[in-house]
């Protein structure tokens, strides 16, 4: 698997707490936006973003994104 599976052509828009957050990066967790340790064997792995105030967060969900974890509009092109 060279290319991410998508999971969705769309934003994961959540509230997010603050710290510590694990996104796929593979496309394959059942947890999505976030590892559920799916990309083991692959070479994917989660990318970890920490967040210094809770906030809404637009995870990416393509998996395409050129901003990492965040959403930047990739999935209009997909």
């Amino acid at each position: 698997m060279s290319n991410p599976s998508v999971p969705q052509k769309s934003p994961y828009v959540l509230d997010s707490l603050q710290g510590s957050h694990w996104w796929c990066s593979c496309g394959q967790s059942k947890k999505q936006p976030f590892c559920d340790g799916s990309h083991k064997g692959s070479a994917f792995s989660p990318m970890k973003v920490d967040l210094p105030a809770a906030k809404k967060v637009a995870w990416c969900g393509c998996k395409h994104s050129k901003n990492g974890a965040f959403c930047d509009g990739s999935h209009s092109k997909l």
